[in-house]
């Protein structure tokens, strides 16, 4: 789905009313309904005992999303409080009109005009179980001051109080307060929420700017409008990953299929002291549908990673004296000594392994990188097979590493389809520059390494940014903070390099978009009734056949 500026937005809402004869007003009560519908999903999955709720509205008309939200809860919740922060005949058109119709039914509005006035009110309001920000919506600009600028700030401080006895859900209307929509920067505070619900399509700022984090968990619901017409009024080349852009995958597996349909994976990973990097990533293009995995491991490690999973393959690589890959590998195979023992023909075929670079016939992806380390021979090693080979190659980890100070040879190579996956830390390496300068503009960084190396780009981190060589751009919102542990990227590896070899595709950007997508929505499975605090890599990927199996129950939901 396209992400839209707060223009296109309106541009939208306009046409709607147009074409479709779906009058403003109307928008607004199905906004305002589909806000108390998340809310309700959410007291109903995550058992949220609700006693009250506190409606901060602004003045505009996302404050009227408020107002009906308001009215709709007021069924379900025993106490529903409505707080105005600006004064009620300040109010015009749609935002008036709801506001008459929550005081038709006998509902309270508390103004809030001023510090003084939230002052004397924040007490109740921090105390609710739950908090609807609907003060300033996506068509905000510049920064926001006076008491919405105070009752931003306590309750941010709320939300990020690890001794308060309680934290209220804080449920975002249309946008955190405080955010720009177009992407950016913001100029004053911004409300930190748990969820938003957003109406239509996603905005721009929401996916790319600083503050975005700001968003929590994102929702967004259609209050009317078609997608075509999203498709038709969005002009940029930024994306949203989300269920209905995957819908043409063959996710169902058909009746009659075999192994050999899904992809033989092979993963070139693991070294001395980080062999489960191996065995993470292997394990996850197991979990996510490939037909058959194959380690190509030091020898040193062999016996590690071959005992994690039995249906996991191995071939042994030459080991450095430090327990990482040699150089050896990218040799023929050593000639037979004219004589020689029985003794030493069997340690000759013992030992005897295939060159690394002749490893990759009869497969059709390679993913290269985790827990590999960063000795010279290795790091020599990488860069060779990068160079020669001729299948679709995901590099990652140490995999990026090599290319550290020389990332233009990543386009002196044979394969057309190379997909590089670093975290912030990593592309500024690449990129010789700071990590700040690369999460200052994420999706410029994204996009002009997609285009120097003719590579595609999977920035990490919250938000994670995808890019083509042709411009195109994702963004993905699924995943939490539990995902900040070591071998996660070990395990998207794994994931990207499976559906790779299931989904053998020119639209590749899509392909990798579905591996993020996964991911994410696999730890937020995982961490569903625990804290995130405690989520491992490997339950990540323990979870990622439930979550494919929740986006085919989404997309069959939506037909």
């Amino acid at each position: 789905m396209k992400a839209l500026t707060a223009a296109e937005m309106r541009e939208v809402d306009r046409l709607t009313t147009e074409r479709l004869a779906i009058p403003s007003l109307q928008l607004m009560e199905n906004a305002g309904h589909a806000v108390a519908d998340v809310y309700r999903r959410l007291a109903y999955t995550d058992g949220l005992r609700t006693r009250s709720i506190c409606v901060l509205c602004g003045k505009g008309n996302n404050g009227g999303d408020g107002f009906v939200a308001a009215r709709d809860l007021k069924a379900v919740v025993k106490t529903v409080r409505l707080f105005l922060f600006a004064n009620p005949d300040e109010l015009r058109g749609d935002a008036a009109t709801n506001l008459q119709r929550w005081r038709d039914l006998g509902g309270e509005v508390i103004s809030v005009p001023d510090e003084k006035n939230w002052d004397a009110v924040k007490a109740d309001v921090l105390a609710a179980d739950v908090i609807l920000d609907a003060i300033f919506g996506t068509g905000f600009r510049g920064a926001v001051s006076g008491a919405v600028a105070h009752a931003i700030e306590d309750l941010n401080n709320l939300s990020r109080s690890a001794t308060a006895a309680r934290t209220a859900l804080i449920l975002a209307v249309d946008t955190p307060s405080g955010l720009p929509s177009d992407g950016h920067p913001p100029e004053g505070p911004i409300l930190r929420a748990h969820q938003t619900v957003t109406f239509t399509a996603p905005k721009v700022g929401q996916l790319i700017s600083d503050g975005s984090e700001a968003l929590g968990a994102l929702t967004v619901v259609n209050i009317g409008s078609p997608a075509s017409l999203v498709e038709e009024v969005g002009e940029g080349a930024l994306r949203w990953s989300e269920p209905a852009e995957f819908a043409t995958f063959p996710l169902v597996r058909q009746s009659n299929g075999h192994k050999g349909l899904y992809g033989h994976v092979l993963v070139v990973a693991g070294s001395v002291g980080k062999s489960g990097a191996a065995v993470m990533a292997g394990s996850a293009a197991l979990l996510s549908g490939a037909g058959l995995v194959t380690i190509a491991t030091p020898d040193a490690v062999l016996h590690v990673v071959s005992a994690a999973h039995p249906e996991l393959m191995t071939e042994p690589l030459y080991s450095t004296k430090e327990g990482t890959v040699s150089k050896r590998n990218l040799m023929d195979r050593p000639p037979m000594p004219a004589t020689i023992d029985r003794a030493g023909i069997d340690s000759l075929i013992k030992n005897t392994k295939l060159p690394l670079e002749r490893i990759q016939e009869g497969k059709d992806v390679l993913a290269i990188g985790p827990g590999l380390g960063q000795h010279e021979e290795t790091q020599e090693v990488i860069r060779s097979l990068v160079r020669n080979a001729y299948k679709p190659l995901i590099l990652d980890a140490d995999g990026l590493n090599a290319f550290a100070g020389q990332a233009d040879k990543l386009g002196e190579r044979n394969t057309k389809f190379l997909a590089i996956t670093p975290h912030p830390g990593e592309m500024a390496r690449l990129l010789n520059c700071s990590t700040k300068d690369v999460q200052a503009d994420r999706v410029k960084a994204a996009r002009d390494a997609a285009k120097r190396w003719n590579v595609h780009v999977v920035l990490k981190g919250s938000h994670t940014i995808l890019a083509a060589p042709d411009g195109q751009v994702r963004v993905n919102t699924t995943g939490n903070p539990g995902l900040a542990k070591g071998g996660s990227g070990d395990t998207l590896t794994g994931i990207l390099a499976a559906l790779t070899g299931q989904f053998k595709t020119d639209d590749w950007l899509r392909v990798l978009a579905l591996g993020v997508y996964l991911h994410g929505a696999a730890a937020d499975l995982a961490v569903a009734g625990t804290d995130l605090s405690g989520l491992l890599a490997s339950e990540v990927a323990s979870a990622v056949p439930k979550a494919r199996r929740e986006l085919l129950r989404e997309l069959q939901r939506r037909d």
